[in-house]
């Protein structure tokens, strides 16, 4: 059941986006999700400039019931520093800075320059649209071209309190388990102390759980289901420094 379950987990990911983003004959199946030239490719597909973000599995409208509490939770800083790994053109980035009532500095990073270059637009107002405000004054937003496998030219170790991936280990387990454990190395270093990891994934936790307690020997890791949205449950996995 669970290798059935990873099969069609690699199926809606490749429907969904040559549905959403590509429009046109062809499948992600044959392509490898860990490549940035398929994903300047999708980010730069019809339509995707007619729309401001565009969301694997779910947006930030649906994750902020289950966000808010952890940053009210999280330790003292101000701002609280958040990272998302593979930002993509997600609304997660956006949706905090502009509606999250706590302070927050974000940081989102993707290693398709053309992704990185729409998100940047979108919050100078680019596009037509409007300039993004933030939802406290001292929030603060930023877009930078990276690869999640190797921050340091961007993140310090213990820099973030929280650092978020929704999709992207998925997409660079695609290409070997041995690059998403690289993935999850470098998003452990980055956390603070007391911060945490938080993978957003459709994939069942008998699936992931057993890859994420390989990668991150030392830290604790939990998993809370969530959803489900538009009929598809969703999973959170937290990795924190066990105590």
């Amino acid at each position: 059941m669970a290798a059935l379950r990873a099969t069609l987990h690699v199926a809606t990911l490749a429907a969904g986006a040559r549905r959403a983003l590509l429009g046109r004959e062809g499948s992600l199946a044959g392509n490898c999700l860990a490549h940035r030239c398929l994903w300047d490719k999708l980010h730069s597909g019809p339509g995707v400039g007619s729309v401001p973000t565009f969301d694997w599995f779910f947006g930030y409208e649906e994750a902020q019931g289950f966000l808010l509490p952890l940053l009210q939770e999280a330790p003292a800083a101000y701002p609280l520093r958040v990272l998302d790994v593979g930002c993509g053109t997600s609304s997660l980035c956006t949706g905090l800075y502009t509606k999250c009532p706590i302070p927050v500095d974000v940081l989102g990073v993707d290693f398709s320059p053309v992704a990185v270059a729409h998100m940047n637009s979108l919050l100078e107002g680019g596009q037509d649209q409007i300039p993004l405000y933030p939802g406290h004054p001292a929030s603060r937003l930023q877009f930078i071209q990276a690869d999640a496998q190797n921050l340091e030219p961007v993140a310090p170790s213990g820099s973030f309190q929280l650092v978020l991936d929704k999709g992207t280990w998925d997409a660079v387990a695609r290409g070997g388990l041995p690059g998403a454990y690289q993935l999850l190395s470098e998003c452990l270093r980055v956390l603070s102390p007391r911060g945490t990891l938080i993978q957003f994934s459709d994939e069942d936790p008998d699936v992931r759980l057993p890859c994420l307690e390989q990668g991150s020997q030392g830290w604790t890791v939990t998993v809370q289901e969530l959803g489900p949205f538009r009929g598809i449950p969703y999973f959170a996995y937290l990795v924190q420094v066990s105590h």
